[in-house]
């Protein structure tokens, strides 16, 4: 019999099993599709040579995680590069606000107004950043919080509304970079702990960049695969799990799936019932003949490059996803850009090009014409670069991932109190009503992101069960 049989090889699955491996438990992880990876796969979606990343593609939460950090991930071929900006957020009048690894630099570029109060909001949690947020990630209950002093003050800050917190800001640029900050998790700006959201973001550029992984976000659930079966786990491809029977004899049984999924597989019933899914994206993977010609130079050299003219441009493309339930005009787009560090991804000269808009969950429109027109007006002449594009709504993003429910990215909506409090209303989120099945997918604490964490909580969990007698 095996201790620990784990469901899905996603980050989060893979991070379990090589957790509960490292203590020396026998794990064998089983995977539907057939390749690991989960949210983070790379694949050749538009033309041959063009190496794209169907789902997450940039990785603050990755290179900052306390659980990846721990494991020697690099001897398995994981290597983190970095552009000369983690992340630009440009504007129509040509000039970009910056996020870079310097808070100074970070600050100037919103101007002398708001510099100041800037530094003031970076300047409290950056010293103790990864006591912060090995604290924050862990929550709840999986570990007693290190410095629970400058936990407790992070959360006055980032508990209310970032509506709040950006109060302290009185310039236009400020505001719609940290707007674009919040939507990363497809959360209204009003929204409790959105602050939170916001801040943890920028506190990881400022710690370790937002880079990308070498080759693709593939190189990451490989090397986790890698690093499992040298410490003797095992994984199975093309193994679709319909029900507990499906699985071998083991002592603990994790999935890394929805909540939807695992209710089905292990006959919960309506145990799940109230737990929400959220707006979903449209994504849009391109081939390039070329850099996206923005007009903003700032933008040329960021990773990632947030689409969004002002504050109130991108509440109301969030507005109308997540309270009036249709696609908006004009979208907010996060798009990310390897080839500015890693030529590997595309044939010479050419770009790989990564963006997606919101939309409402389960929406079967497309985007595709209020993209490309919000990208022309970042950078003129975008249409002209396209040599392929791959696109992929809601129903796509939930066939090629099961736990995308309705095209949901981050497994559940991040609003209100499951953007904390998730699968359930729980201190222990990662037990189940039967005693040896867990869940430690994105629909459980930490949330979304490639970092592992969801992962490496439930990990605990399962190792103080099994040591019970």
């Amino acid at each position: 019999m095996l201790d620990v049989v784990v469901v899905g090889a996603g980050p989060n699955g893979l991070t379990a099993a090589v957790e509960l491996a490292r203590r020396g438990l026998s794990v064998a992880v089983f995977e539907a599709r057939d390749t690991v990876g989960g949210g983070s796969r790379t694949e050749e979606l538009t033309l041959p040579g063009f190496r794209h990343d169907p789902c997450s593609a940039a990785h603050p939460l990755g290179v900052n995680s306390p659980a990846f950090r721990a494991m020697p991930l690099e001897r398995y071929g994981l290597e983190w590069l970095h552009a000369e900006l983690p992340m630009a957020h440009p504007f129509l009048d040509g000039t970009a606000a910056v996020l870079s690894r310097s808070v100074a630099e970070t600050a100037a570029s919103f101007g002398p107004r708001d510099a100041g109060a800037y530094r003031r909001l970076i300047a409290p949690f950056l010293p103790k950043w990864d006591t912060l947020l090995h604290d924050f990630m862990s929550l709840p209950l999986t570990a007693l919080p290190r410095d629970p002093v400058t936990l407790a003050r992070f959360g006055l800050v980032g508990l209310p509304p970032s509506t709040w917190l950006m109060r302290r800001f009185r310039d236009e640029r400020a505001k719609a970079l940290f707007s674009g900050l919040v939507a990363h998790v497809i959360a209204p700006l009003d929204g409790i702990a959105t602050g939170a959201v916001g801040l943890v973001f920028a506190l990881a550029a400022h710690a370790r960049g937002w880079p990308v992984a070498r080759g693709g976000s593939q190189s990451i659930s490989d090397a986790l695969t890698a690093y499992l079966k040298d410490l003797g786990g095992s994984v199975h491809t093309d193994y679709e799990v319909k029900r507990l029977d499906d699985l071998p004899p083991a002592r603990a049984y994790v999935f890394d799936t929805s909540p939807t999924a695992l209710s089905r597989i292990a006959g919960f019933g309506r145990y799940y019932e109230h737990y929400r899914y959220g707006a979903s994206v449209f994504k849009i993977d391109y081939a390039l003949d070329g850099p996206v010609p923005w007009t903003a130079k700032e933008a040329r050299t960021a990773g990632t490059v947030q689409v969004g003219a002002s504050r109130a441009e991108i509440d109301g493309a969030l507005r109308a996803v997540s309270r009036e339930g249709r696609a908006p005009d004009t979208p907010f787009l996060i798009t990310v850009q390897p080839g500015v560090v890693d030529p590997s991804r595309a044939p010479d000269g050419k770009q790989v090009f990564w963006a997606y808009g919101h939309v409402p969950n389960g929406w079967t429109g497309d985007l595709t014409d209020a993209i490309e027109r919000q990208l022309e007006r970042f950078a003129p002449g975008f249409r002209d670069r396209v040599l392929a594009r791959a696109t992929a709504g809601p129903p796509e993003l939930a066939a090629r991932n099961a736990n995308y429910v309705g095209g949901d990215i981050a497994s559940g909506a991040a609003a209100g109190l499951q953007l904390l409090l998730r699968p359930r209303l729980s201190l222990f989120p990662y037990g189940t009503p039967h005693p040896a099945v867990f869940i430690c997918s994105s629909a459980t604490p930490p949330g979304p992101g490639v970092h592992g964490m969801s992962g490496h909580n439930a990990a605990k969990a399962v190792w103080r069960r099994l040591r019970q007698p």
